[in-house]
């Protein structure tokens, strides 16, 4: 597979131990055949350098992932991913089987692999498949094993370009520039999407999915009325993974729920948020008196030197309902 210099990947840690910028190479080509978890690449030795070789092969989980779903194998979906999108299996995967529609996404292809150029204690790479949309894919090795940990996310505007120039480095936690920035993103979201008037300062573009996230947020509880809706955001813990930009900058992939909690004022709930067949799927019944809805909001974040930030990629999608 040919290999060209394609971009530069950072790394934060959660527990904002440091923040790693590394050289990466990039490689396009056809998605390979999917292959099966029993057959998954042994355990490899911490700090093995993951080449686009590796990344082609470990693309091949989407489908994995896709046949699973359509199985209603559950156990596999949440073999298959962790992270953000581990977050999806569980209840969610379950509910499939008592009436849930099943989960239905393209096959994506040709794919261009953002791979580190070092070793990794845990390895990873990013994903960015063209066909049939742009989206991006976030996949970690643990325990040998491949899994999806953000996406696919479907780009809503251009993807940003990409620093093609820049060696590998260390970026500490204090770093007043492109590391202390990205660090930054999900906090700031959670900032945003807490403050219905506006005072914290953090803007976004007038279009911007999350600027229209948190105006459908503010009007929804009149549309359930006469039932009352509150929500609370809550970030995800988990590393967050970014790609360094030409000029300064990077690409942040991060997630976080939203919880609603839907209570009647009368006998039973007269607007539940989603389908009778979803709600029963999840709860066995279509006559609650209250509602607790969990939605996982997965993100790429454009953040400039500037600290503007701008919404590159999205997804969002239910999670669980109970009772």
């Amino acid at each position: 597979m040919r290999r060209r210099p394609e971009g530069v990947l950072l790394r934060l840690t959660a527990l904002g131990a440091g923040l790693v910028l590394l050289a990466a190479c990039g490689a396009r080509g056809d998605t390979p055949p999917s292959p099966d978890v029993d057959s998954a690449e042994p355990p490899t030795a911490a700090g093995r350098t993951v080449g686009p070789e590796d990344a082609a092969t470990a693309f091949g989980t989407l489908k994995e992932l896709d046949d699973a779903w359509k199985a209603r194998d559950c156990a596999k979906v949440l073999f298959l991913t962790t992270a953000a999108e581990n977050e999806l299996g569980g209840r969610g995967c379950d509910a499939t089987r008592s009436g849930r529609p099943v989960p239905s996404r393209p096959t994506y292809r040709d794919a261009e692999f953002y791979v580190p150029d070092r070793p990794e204690e845990t390895p990873w790479f990013v994903a960015l498949a063209r066909d049939p949309d742009p989206a991006y894919t976030v996949f970690v090795q643990e325990d040998g094993h491949w899994r999806v940990a953000y996406g696919p996310l479907k780009l809503t505007t251009d993807p940003p370009e990409l620093d093609a120039d820049v060696t590998t480095r260390v970026v500490p936690t204090d770093d007043p520039d492109d590391g202390v920035r990205a660090r930054l993103v999900p906090q700031k979201h959670l900032t945003y999407l807490s403050d219905r008037y506006g005072l914290t300062g953090i803007t976004f573009p007038s279009t911007d999915p999350v600027r229209l996230l948190l105006k459908e947020l503010i009007k929804k509880p009149a549309t359930v009325r006469p039932d009352r809706l509150s929500y609370e955001i809550q970030l995800i813990p988990d590393d967050t993974r970014a790609l360094a930009l030409a000029g300064g900058g990077a690409l942040v992939f991060h997630s976080f729920k939203i919880f609603y909690t839907q209570k009647s004022t009368t006998k039973n709930l007269k607007h539940p948020m989603y389908s009778s067949t979803t709600t029963k799927a999840f709860t066995a019944t279509t006559t609650p008196k209250s509602l607790h809805t969990t939605e996982v909001v997965q993100l790429a974040t454009k953040v400039t030197p500037t600290g503007k930030l701008t919404t590159i990629a999205l997804s969002r999608t239910l999670a669980d309902i109970t009772l």
